[in-house]
């Protein structure tokens, strides 16, 4: 499938929209710690009740025979399939594993991201966005309070936290390569079904509080559908046409920094320097791999 070129230097409406969706992604955890769901089910809530708004979307918006077609639609699938692996994946592992660990493992998707974007879609990496991922990606680690602590108690969470990891850096790879061909809404609503398909066996079988018994638990919900799923991820899904993969994903780390100050704000929750000194490192690390960042040739 060809590939739509990309400029030298990262566009910068592109960054903008990436930004926003990061932003608009970093209300999920506050979502999550206050819903009446169990995780799983919050997961499988998350994009069940964003399907509705987002095939409205598409009945309006998408070009008709655009896509998908037959070629699109095992990406299709595999974007929700590895959607769905994230969320379920990482909300278990936060049951195995220390929740630093936990974050700290599933922010390595950057470095998956960038491997496949290398070997899959001939992304080039320069040594100056190299730097620029490891400074963010330690911002990262201290953003977790610099507690990561692997231990054969926490293994299976650990390893469950880097398959998440894994999983979603497959799913911007995907997305990468569907932009090509399709538009957002479609992918969006297409791969959001897949996701939601997948997530309801594991919601069935997970034993936990599937609805929420309030109003407000239903709000919560509604939510978490319409701000990280529908505005968040399809910023996210529409930024991925014009910007690199590997630039993207390590773009992303913004959402932790943007968490921790959500969380200040809304839960009065302190942001310890340690947690203020990653912020500014990934946010660095951001700069620095936007001006090492260069287009698919």
């Amino acid at each position: 499938m060809a590939q739509a070129p990309l400029s030298p230097s990262p566009n910068p409406y592109a960054v903008l929209a990436l930004a926003l969706g990061a932003v608009a992604i970093a209300f999920a955890p506050i979502l999550v710690r206050v819903a009446e769901t169990g995780p799983v089910a919050t997961a499988f809530w998350r994009v069940a009740l964003a399907l509705a708004p987002l095939w409205l979307l598409q009945a309006r918006v998408s070009r008709a025979g655009a896509c998908p077609s037959s070629g699109h639609f095992w990406l299709l699938l595999g974007a929700g399939l590895f959607f769905a692996g994230d969320l379920g994946i990482w909300h278990i592992s936060i049951k195995l594993t220390s929740v630093a660990n936990s974050t700290f493992l599933v922010n390595m998707a950057p470095i998956f991201v960038t491997l496949g974007g290398w070997l899959l879609l001939r992304e080039r990496v320069t040594g100056l966005f190299m730097a620029g991922m490891a400074t963010a990606l330690a911002g990262a680690w201290l953003l977790s309070r610099g507690h990561f602590a692997p231990s054969a108690d926490s293994l299976a969470g650990d390893a469950l936290a880097l398959l998440a990891a894994v999983s979603y850096a497959g799913y911007l790879l995907v997305i990468k390569r569907l932009r090509a061909r399709c538009d957002t809404v479609t992918i969006m609503a297409w791969s959001s079904t897949v996701t939601a398909v997948a997530l309801l066996p594991a919601m069935l079988l997970s034993g936990e509080q599937m609805l929420p018994h309030s109003a407000g638990g239903w709000a919560t919900l509604l939510a978490l559908a319409v701000v990280p799923h529908v505005a968040g991820q399809s910023l996210i899904a529409w930024a991925m046409a014009h910007l690199p993969a590997s630039f993207s994903s390590v773009a992303l780390l913004v959402q932790p920094v943007a968490a921790s100050l959500l969380a200040w704000a809304l839960l009065a929750e302190p942001v310890a320097p340690l947690q203020a000194a990653g912020g500014a490192a990934v946010l660095a690390g951001v700069a620095l791999a936007r001006r090492g960042s260069r287009g698919s040739p």
